[in-house]
């Protein structure tokens, strides 16, 4: 089950081939709900939608106000609430969120991550969020760690060995400087505990990614490492185990480990 939080109204078109394009000029929600759909029948899963209305990237120096009513400035209760909801029903055993930085630092991002953390705490809870169907409480939470250094490293000098041009390069210069002038961690702190080979699922990934028209260029930076040279340098999705109520035993291979 994927829970979205937005309708993604806000976005810009990332992809060249689609400026022009009369849909999401004219309803960009209603374009991005129909590359969910898509990108949701690529992976075989369910997906919801909770409702709040995109935030925006916020651009300048200072950075404008977020615009009123939108997700990231909705109390965490209102916001958590349909996800609670979601969670009392479909009764997941594991939650996969952003971490405290959202993954880059987009406010629905922290927002999600906000929503994520308070729904693990509370759904399993019978005084919070009464009427929002019978508790269930997940047993694991995991940050996602996709935009881990390790990985782009790897992939880095997996591309440079191969003579191809790497497109990490300015990224990785990017956080040895944040790392020497002691700023925060592109993923906030966190290490590896979890990773699961996922290998022979690059290619419905990538497929799923690609649904996303208007926000992915498929000629841009997440697609320039090949599958099959991902399979050998890098054939994991990585995670952070960050809350478990069953006994976990690090590193683990298996988001389910210890439930199964």
């Amino acid at each position: 089950m994927v829970a979205t939080c937005t309708d993604g109204s806000r976005g810009d078109i990332q992809n060249p081939a689609l400026e022009d394009a009369p849909h999401p000029k004219r309803d960009m929600a209603g374009a991005r709900r129909l590359e969910m759909a898509n990108a949701a029948e690529v992976l075989g899963i369910q997906q919801r939608w909770l409702g709040f209305v995109d935030s925006g990237l916020p651009e300048g120096d200072p950075l404008p106000p977020l615009p009123p009513g939108c997700f990231a400035l909705q109390p965490l209760e209102r916001a958590t609430a349909p996800l609670v909801r979601l969670v009392r029903k479909f009764k997941p055993h594991v939650i996969l969120s952003y971490d405290e930085n959202g993954g880059y630092p987009h406010p629905d991002h922290i927002m999600a991550h906000k929503v994520a953390v308070e729904a693990f705490e509370a759904a399993g809870d019978p005084e919070r969020y009464p009427g929002m169907g019978e508790p269930w409480a997940p047993s694991k939470l995991y940050y996602d760690r996709a935009f881990s250094p390790e990985r782009f490293r790897a992939l880095h000098f997996a591309l440079e060995e191969a003579g191809l041009q790497s497109p990490y390069a300015e990224r990785l210069a990017a956080w040895l400087e944040a790392d020497a002038e002691g700023h925060t961690a592109p993923v906030a702190g966190h290490q590896t505990t979890t990773q699961v080979d996922c290998g022979d699922f690059f290619e419905a990934r990538d497929d799923a990614l690609r649904a996303h028209r208007t926000q992915i260029d498929p000629l841009g930076f997440f697609f320039a490492v090949s599958p099959d040279l991902q399979r050998t340098v890098w054939p994991w999705e990585d995670y952070t185990l960050i809350k478990s109520t069953v006994p976990s035993e690090l590193p683990e291979k298996d988001l389910f480990a210890g439930i199964r």
